[in-house]
């Protein structure tokens, strides 16, 4: 008998082991982007075509009512889809639902890489954004260049649930 019940204490803790999927819950993003080696100074700046892209990224969603949401980690992707030009990113800013700014991600115009892609993660923790998150990307190309694409990915998981889809940016100038 004291063999059954010390077999299935072991065993219930095993399986609420097993149930910790590993994330450190963290308020502060996971790793600071360093882009500073990709900095560039524009001095053809007036040659180049500009453009502005908002995109939507979500921190969180609503599940079952309002009061209820769960967490999602973004992908936010900014690619370059020419493979003979340079992109040029001017701006990338974080808001929260409330149109109020999060973060800027970029100090200086950098240059991404004929079809190079740069990402920046959103932590699953961060609820910052909240449900209505967004970016705002400025950026600069040169003519005849395509036009770069502006995408997010957001995912969760939780035991064997898991949730995922995408959203792609809008150019808005």
């Amino acid at each position: 008998m004291k063999i059954r019940i010390v077999s299935l204490m072991l065993l219930f803790f095993v399986g609420l082991i097993s149930c910790n999927s590993g994330k450190e819950r963290t308020e502060e993003p996971l790793s600071k982007i360093d882009w500073s080696s990709k900095e560039v100074n524009l001095v053809q700046k007036d040659s180049l075509l500009t453009g502005s892209t908002y995109l939507s990224v979500y921190s969180q969603i609503y599940s079952y009512t309002e009061h209820t949401s769960i967490d999602l980690t973004a992908t936010v992707s900014m690619r370059n889809t020419d493979d003979k030009r340079k992109l040029y990113l001017l701006k990338a800013d974080y808001f929260d639902t409330h149109g109020n700014k999060i973060h800027s991600y970029i100090n200086k115009p950098i240059e991404i890489s004929e079809l190079e892609t740069l990402e920046i993660v959103i932590a699953e923790f961060d609820k910052k954004g909240g449900t209505g998150a967004n970016f705002i990307f400025d950026w600069a190309i040169e003519p005849e260049s395509t036009y770069p694409i502006f995408e997010a990915v957001m995912i969760s998981t939780y035991g064997q649930q898991g949730l995922s889809f995408t959203t792609q940016g809008h150019q808005i100038k």
